[in-house]
């Protein structure tokens, strides 16, 4: 039942995306201009074709972006804070989204797209990784065991990867860092047709995954020593999530720019909603982690229209103060 509630609220926040802007369009004109591009002649055309084309080229493919990027964000940060047990855990505290961010200002301002589209990506993801190498590294130098001190790792870590980044930017052409600006507080306005099959196949390889591995994530929330006497090596297994949500918020990253605070809000929202089961959390994060991101977009170009404010504005803002209230509820 909650997923098909979701699925509805996600169709319905999907047609407004698309339909709220400077040129406001009706959701029959919206669909109408879907159905034909997939089956041609399906439906009268009555739309011009101007419409067709804010629709199609510019709205659609941003919408479809913000579905996958809020829904991989959110699988990432449930992840992660079964894996760490920390309820804090989030790919942006924990310096993940920063290591990607890196990544993709290096290939863009030093080495140059040598490996065509595939080389911000590829950049990205190795970027996210080196960084949960550092955060994992620092918090075994530092015994940074407990949830509060492995936060503090990451942070601590967030902030010297992006000193890098702005060393990348100072070093770089004065003339291109204007592009960086994207990658540093996240947009969704660079969406391209060409480009969305990596984040989609990235999405649903590593979803699913994940997904499978839900029994043993719920073991994971219970404690490492119960986790083993149910077989699982829980070092590689931690550590095997960690890759995977490094190459899950790498490819992100590269396409949407630094989005925080969705993989720290989601998950508390939806275990309030089903309950701790992996194998319900997983899902409805997805789901839920899309709506989120559509209407966090939706912001963003109405807000100050018509200019397009960066879309980790206005998750910062809202994630900033859920961090405050969920630091509220747990002061005991």
């Amino acid at each position: 039942m909650v997923a098909l509630i979701g699925f509805g609220v996600l169709m319905a926040s999907l047609t407004l995306a698309i339909g709220v802007g400077a040129v406001s369009i009706p959701a029959a004109t919206v669909w109408g201009v879907i159905a034909n591009k997939l089956v041609p002649g399906l439906v009268e055309q009555t739309w011009s074709a101007g419409r067709e084309a804010i629709v199609w080229d510019i709205r659609f493919p941003r919408a479809l972006l913000a579905v996958m990027v809020g829904a991989g964000l959110a699988l990432v940060g449930a992840s992660l804070q079964s894996v760490t047990r920390n309820p804090l855990a989030d790919p942006h505290l924990l310096g993940i989204s920063s290591g990607g961010a890196f990544g993709a200002i290096l290939a863009l301002l030093h080495t140059g797209l040598f490996l065509g589209t595939l080389t911000v990506p590829l950049f990205a993801f190795g970027g996210a990784l080196m960084a949960t190498a550092i955060v994992l590294g620092v918090a075994r130098v530092a015994d940074a065991s407990t949830a509060d001190r492995l936060v503090l790792a990451g942070v601590a870590v967030s902030f010297i990867v992006m000193a890098l980044a702005n060393t990348l930017i100072f070093l770089g052409d004065p003339r291109a860092t204007h592009t960086v600006v994207f990658w540093m507080l996240g947009g969704l306005g660079l969406a391209q047709w060409s480009q969305l099959l990596y984040p989609l196949a990235i999405l649903t390889t590593c979803g699913l995954w994940l997904w499978i591995r839900a029994p043993q994530l719920n073991a994971m929330t219970v404690g490492d020593e119960t986790a083993s006497t149910l077989g699982i090596a829980v070092d590689r297994f931690r550590l095997e999530i960690f890759v995977v949500g490094a190459l899950i918020t790498g490819v992100m990253v590269a396409f949407s720019g630094m989005i925080g605070f969705v993989g720290l809000m989601i998950p508390h929202i939806v275990r309030m909603i089903v309950g701790g089961d992996y194998r319900r959390v997983l899902p409805v994060s997805t789901l839920l982690g899309a709506i989120f991101l559509l209407w966090a977009d939706i912001a963003a170009r109405t807000l100050m229209a018509p200019e397009d404010m960066p879309i980790g504005i206005v998750t910062g803002l809202i994630g900033g103060c859920f961090f405050i209230w969920l630091l509220r509820r747990n002061r005991g």
